[in-house]
């Protein structure tokens, strides 16, 4: 653990993250993540939301450094227990992942090895980051098997990944994560792929492991029902951007952007029955041909002449709460339009 970690300092802090796909000549230039700052404390769970194509996952992996060929990190810090993660070698970033900061993605079978047993894959971390024996690291697996409730540990460590039920892989994926009591698990759409019982059930578990191991926890989805469930706090994305952020009880009771009140309205709800699902109108952005001004005015309903033309500025609208809108400046405006 680093030494100049303090306390009360983040345990996570990301400062002006940007983060472009390049072609092989690069003569085009997509920016999937621009200049995204936030912050995450020891045991905080922050929800990140956005259509797809915000910028989530991209922002997930730049920050594990595990992004694809042609994508380059192009600016910003992140600071993990008080070290640059940019700045670190890839032999030192491996010693990372995994053990410090772990993650779940949202197809298991991405995750897993079809040719190795379960137990072979939740005790290869062990072993690895460790330095446990095979026997240890197998006792170690069934244990991590019992805490992540699948029944029989003992049989399913010897099972291959194709005989067990995707609510099981899913499980698997969350006993590797926390197999070396990382200090941040990050979850992308993890729930995607579940029914809504054993969804359900998965984000107790979540929870139940978060609290056992103190984990901070950051959870993308597209999904705000899940958010309310979960998080402590929200940063909704669009187009690369925060374009909101701050704790969820302020987001849900007053959203100060037209996007997140959008993505509010779109939530089903089961006492209205009468009225059709709400979609937020038109497409996502072509990140590498975006509007002038905010990314968002072609889609907003309250766009104002501004918007067309000049990129919003963060405003504080609360304590902990802002939002990238021109409409946040205007007086009274979020209490006019509180959700």
């Amino acid at each position: 653990m680093s030494g100049h970690h303090t306390s009360d300092a983040p345990l996570l802090d990301v400062r002006n993250l940007t983060t472009e796909y390049r072609s092989a000549r690069g003569t085009r230039v997509v920016r999937a993540v621009d200049g995204v700052s936030f912050s995450l404390d020891a045991g905080e769970t922050l929800g990140i939301v956005g259509e797809s194509g915000s910028g989530k996952s991209t922002l997930a992996l730049t920050i594990l450094r595990l992004l694809p060929p042609g994508a380059v990190i192009a600016g910003g810090e992140v600071r993990f227990e008080g070290d640059d993660l940019l700045t670190k070698s890839d032999g030192e970033m491996r010693r990372v992942r995994g053990r410090r900061i772990a993650m779940i993605l949202q197809d298991p079978m991405a995750s897993l090895n079809p040719l190795f047993t379960v137990g072979d894959q939740v005790a290869e971390p062990i072993r690895v980051h460790e330095g446990a024996s095979r026997a240890s690291a197998w006792s170690k697996a069934r244990d991590l098997l019992r805490s992540v409730r699948i029944a029989a540990p003992e049989q399913r460590v010897g099972e291959y990944p194709h005989q067990l039920s995707g609510g099981m892989r899913q499980r698997i994926v969350g006993a590797i994560a926390i197999s070396c009591e990382p200090r941040l698990l990050i979850a992308d759409e993890p729930t995607t792929s579940l029914d809504v019982t054993i969804q359900a059930q998965y984000l107790r578990l979540l929870r139940d492991l978060q609290q056992a191991h103190g984990l901070a926890l950051i959870f993308i989805t597209h999904n705000l029902g899940i958010v309310a469930k979960m998080c402590d706090r929200v940063a909704v994305m669009y187009a690369g951007r925060l374009v909101e952020s701050g704790p969820v009880r302020d987001i849900f009771r007053s959203a100060a952007h037209p996007y997140t009140r959008a993505l509010l309205a779109s939530i089903p709800r089961l006492s209205d029955q009468r009225e059709r699902l709400q979609a937020v109108d038109g497409q996502t952005p072509d990140l590498a041909a975006l509007p002038a001004g905010c990314a968002f005015h072609p889609r907003c309903p309250e766009a104002l002449d501004r918007c067309h033309v000049e990129d919003p500025p963060d405003v504080a609208v609360a304590p902990r709460h802002a939002s990238r809108c021109w409409l946040s400046l205007e007086p009274g405006h979020v209490r006019r339009n509180g959700a």
